[in-house]
């Protein structure tokens, strides 16, 4: 009796503690993974410019950053894994960047038709972003990045959009995904560029695809062709490059996104 009312103590005071440090037992993992990015290039850190994302979403999920290996082992318990912008060359004298391997694409592809979850974004535009390895893990699931850009836009999505429908996407420029037809797993474009809302500077607008989905196995893949929409100054509408875009929800369709992704919501 005295042992079960002991463990009984330890069970409640680690339930406090886990609620008073903000972790939930019961919140699904999300990994925020730089495996894939060159060391010193950290260009969306998550003490950085990546902050507030990554505050808003530990509101709902038990988030974890760290640049290990992907593999079955550090894959084992996160049910969304978050990478933005892999590199594909050194910066400066730093070691290269690890590309995405034969061994790391296994692993990845196993665990998402296995149930997990993988949000990828990448910009093209002068972001040092690797394509090739990526490109050959994307096939895997009908997707493909495609060197067409976009300027910065403000795209007001059509009421009826699934996940993102009627909020303003602050787009700060990429390129685009080719999107397979027929694929089993059942990849589709959920923005396509609309050609009618134009950029808020620069001649670029390429008709295509700015942001899809796929559903391979058990698992959900979300790709997007900027990584920029989701730091901060994109937040506060400060904006980069000189074009800051106001009137923005990307928060939400963040929010939205990694819940459709981690399964916390209804299916649209």
């Amino acid at each position: 009796m005295k042992t079960s009312f002991s463990l009984l103590v330890i069970a409640i005071a680690l339930n406090l503690l886990l609620s008073f440090s903000g972790i939930a037992a019961d919140k699904p993992v999300l990994l925020y993974s730089q495996w894939l990015n060159a060391p010193g290039e950290n260009r969306y850190p998550a003490e950085g410019v990546y902050s507030q994302a990554m505050d808003a979403l530990r509101q709902e999920f038990n988030v974890r950053t760290n640049a290990g290996p992907l593999n079955a082992r550090t894959l084992a318990d996160v049910k969304v894994l978050l990478i933005a912008n892999p590199n594909d060359l050194a910066h400066t004298t730093n070691p290269p960047p690890h590309h995405l391997s034969s061994d790391d694409a296994l692993a990845l592809y196993n665990w998402i038709v296995s149930g997990g979850s993988l949000i990828l974004m990448g910009n093209q535009e002068n972001h040092n972003l690797e394509t090739v390895h990526i490109n050959r893990f994307l096939g895997l699931i009908g997707l493909k990045w495609v060197a067409k850009h976009t300027d910065a836009k403000k795209l007001t999505l059509p009421d009826g959009l699934a996940l993102m429908g009627g909020l303003n996407w602050a787009y700060y420029t990429g390129n685009q995904i080719e999107v397979a037809r027929n694929h089993p797993a059942r990849p589709r474009a959920l923005v396509m560029n609309d050609l009618n809302q134009k950029p808020a500077r620069g001649p670029r607008d390429e008709p295509g695809c700015l942001l899809a989905l796929a559903e391979p196995g058990n698992g959900r893949v979300v790709l997007v062709t900027d990584a920029g929409w989701i730091c901060n100054w994109a937040f506060e509408e400060k904006g980069v490059g000189g074009v800051a875009i106001e009137g923005q929800n990307n928060k939400e369709i963040l929010l939205r996104l990694t819940r459709w992704a981690g399964r916390t919501m209804p299916d649209p």
